[in-house]
């Protein structure tokens, strides 16, 4: 997966999040209900998102230049 993709995942789970937070947990279309996912899944899932992104982000590799004494 891209970090483009993964980025674009994590929004969509904000967006899921800030829904249930204002009160769209569950709604009805005629007959059928429809329940979106749990709070904690989601936060679960957008912080392993976020930590998948900034691994992706920083540079690969840290140099340490080390003087010697005198």
């Amino acid at each position: 997966m891209t970090i483009d993709e993964l980025k674009s995942r994590r929004d969509g789970i904000l967006q899921a999040i800030n829904k249930i937070e204002n009160g769209a947990q569950e709604y009805r279309i005629g007959q059928r209900t429809v329940r979106r996912a749990d709070l904690s899944t989601l936060y679960g899932e957008w912080n392993s998102l976020n930590n998948q992104i900034s691994r992706m982000e920083r540079p690969p590799a840290t140099v340490a230049v080390l003087r010697r004494r005198r």
